[in-house]
């Protein structure tokens, strides 16, 4: 399972294998986003395989029960750190002077984001969480601890894409990523499905639509200061969630650190 995050991960900050033979365009769609797609549909194809053969009782969370409670328990406080995003991109952005194609706000603003979302919610918090999990077992907040691990890792992960832009933009992300995590984290360990964590990341990262009608690809202050105060309060719940809110199976835990009976087949 480690072996199979690192090599996801590796897959999609390089682009590979897909970007050396994907090379062709539609509309005003960005290239290199048809390749990710596509490098998404190999990643999601090689995972299928490696947890079908080696991961049987990997606890990864594919899984209808617990997304409903789990959605009306903790969704609403994520959805409003979404549209606050989201209205500090459009007032950062405006006046709008792009007038984009049906595919580009289909494909770049919704479909591209459904993949990440999914792929990076495999890897990091339905591999890589639980990985962190497993080896911090021993400690009483084993799951407290790998929460925290895999929302810095996140935001860390996201570094690359921000080079050349400024440090206080960088910095902010950062920060505001880490509080993004945490929250995933907690969807995912608090309702043992991943599916949640997924709807939410996509949600969060279509709130970046407006992008789609603008040529500026960087942050404004306004936007930038709105988009890190929305997930520095969402943070905060998540850590008063770890702190006040005990997850389904806490009390139960096997040796291996997990909740037997809350393991899911892929």
């Amino acid at each position: 399972m480690t072996i199979l995050a690192v090599v996801l991960a590796f897959m999609e900050f390089s682009g590979l294998p897909a970007v050396l033979f994907v090379n062709f365009r539609l509309a005003d769609v960005t290239p290199y986003i048809l390749s990710m797609m596509v490098n998404f549909l190999i990643m999601g194809l090689l995972a299928f395989i490696v947890i079908k053969i080696f991961g049987k009782g990997w606890p990864l969370g594919f899984q209808a029960s617990g997304l409903a409670d789990g959605f009306i328990g903790y969704a609403v406080p994520g959805i409003l750190s979404g549209f606050l995003s989201c209205v500090a991109f459009i007032t950062g952005l405006r006046p709008f002077d792009y007038e984009p194609t049906v595919w580009k706000v289909l494909i770049e603003g919704v479909i591209y984001y459904i993949g990440v979302a999914i792929i990076e919610e495999l890897y990091v918090r339905g591999l890589f969480l639980n990985i962190v999990e497993k080896i911090a077992h021993k400690k009483k907040n084993s799951t407290v601890i790998a929460v925290w691990v895999s929302a810095i890792v996140f935001a860390l992960g996201h570094i690359p894409g921000m080079i050349g832009m400024d440090a206080p933009v960088i910095v902010g992300k950062v920060i505001a990523n880490v509080g993004m995590g945490l929250y995933f984290g907690v969807l995912y360990k608090w309702t043992n499905n991943l599916w949640l964590p997924i709807i939410m990341h996509i949600l969060f990262d279509i709130c970046a639509l407006p992008y789609c009608f603008s040529t500026f690809s960087g942050y404004k202050t306004i936007s930038l200061v709105g988009f890190v105060i929305a997930y520095i309060l969402l943070g905060i719940y998540s850590t008063a969630l770890m702190k006040f809110v005990k997850r389904p199976g806490e009390e139960g835990k096997d040796s291996e650190g997990f909740a037997g009976e809350d393991k899911s087949d892929f």
